[in-house]
C-alpha cells in the first residue's frame, strides 16, 4: 500500500495492557507520527488505556514518555491498610488530574475506549464518555498490588483480566485497525521455568494470549516486539528500552508493509 492510501483512511489504534512494556505504543505512535500517521479512534486496556488517552489528549511523545517517567509507581503514604490492595488507587487522582485538567472523554481531542473489570458482577466495561480520570485508573489498577475504583458503587479494577486487547469498540468503526500487543509470549528456555512466580507468569502471559489471538490477527497492521520479553511489567528502569523497541519495531513492520504492492 502506498503511504498516500493509508493516510487517507480512517485508522483505529488499539493498545493493550502490559505493564512498563506499554511504552514500546509510545514507541509505535512515534512512528506513525513520522509517516504522518493519525489514528481517529483509540481503545485501550490498563497501560494502553493510560497510554491511549495521553494519544488522545494531544500530548506530545515527550509527554507522554514524561508522564511514565514521573508518575511514582509506588510511594511510602500511597500505601493502604483499609483498602484490598497494597496501594490506594485513588490518590493517584491529583497526579492524573495535571494531565487531564477537565476530567472528561469530551474534552479529548480523539475518540477513547477505555476498558476495566467489573469485579462484582464478573464483566467487562467499556468507559467512552463523561468522567475520564476514574475510569483510567480503574483499567490500570491491576490487583492485588493497587486497590479496586469504585464506580456507579461498583469495584472495578485492571481491564487486562477480561480484555487486554479491547478491539471490539473500534471494529466496525474505521478502514484500518493498527495492533499494538506488548503482552508478549515468545519461546523460553527451560531456565526461564525454574521456580513459581516464572512459571505463574508464563501461565498468565499464555491464558491472555489464547483469549485474544483471534483479535490480535484481525488487525491490519500488528506491532508486538518479542524483544519486549526482557523487560519486566513493573520495571521502571525499562521505560527508555521499552520505548525504542516500540519504536524500532513499529519502523521496520510500517516500512514493510508500505513496500508491498
Amino acid at each position: 500500500m502506498k503511504l498516500e492510501g493509508l493516510q487517507s483512511k480512517s485508522i483505529g489504534l488499539v493498545l493493550s495492557g502490559g505493564g512498563v512494556r506499554g511504552m514500546a505504543h509510545i514507541g509505535l505512535i512515534q512512528a506513525l507520527n513520522e509517516y504522518g500517521i493519525s489514528a481517529n479512534i483509540v481503545s485501550g486496556s490498563s497501560v494502553g488505556a493510560l497510554v491511549g488517552a495521553l494519544y488522545a489528549n494531544g500530548n506530545s511523545v515527550a509527554d507522554m514518555l514524561a508522564f511514565f517517567k514521573e508518575t511514582p509507581l509506588f510511594k511510602y503514604n500511597f500505601l493502604t491498610l483499609v483498602k484490598s490492595g497494597f496501594i490506594d488507587t485513588d490518590r493517584y487522582f491529583e497526579i492524573f488530574k495535571g494531565y487531564f485538567p477537565e476530567d472528561s472523554f469530551e474534552a479529548l481531542e480523539k475518540e477513547l475506549h477505555v476498558v476495566a473489570t467489573n469485579l462484582q458482577k464478573a464483566e467487562q466495561r467499556f468507559f467512552t464518555e463523561g468522567e475520564l480520570i476514574r475510569p483510567l485508573l480503574a483499567s490500570a489498577a491491576l490487583p492485588p498490588l493497587f486497590s479496586p475504583l469504585e464506580l456507579d458503587r461498583e469495584l472495578y479494577a485492571d481491564g487486562g483480566i477480561m480484555n487486554n486487547f479491547p478491539l471490539e469498540p473500534i471494529k466496525k468503526k474505521v478502514d484500518f485497525i493498527v495492533g499494538s500487543n506488548v503482552s508478549i509470549v515468545g519461546d523460553l528456555q527451560k531456565k526461564d521455568l525454574r521456580n513459581s512466580l516464572q512459571l505463574t507468569s508464563r501461565v498468565t502471559a499464555l491464558m491472555i494470549y489464547a483469549i485474544n489471538q483471534q483479535k490480535l490477527d484481525a488487525c491490519d497492521l500488528m506491532c508486538a516486539p518479542e524483544a519486549l520479553e526482557e523487560i519486566g511489567v513493573l520495571d521502571r528502569k525499562g521505560i527508555e528500552k521499552a520505548y525504542v523497541i516500540g519504536y524500532q519495531e513499529a519502523k521496520r513492520i510500517l516500512q514493510k508493509f508500505l513496500s508491498k504492492e
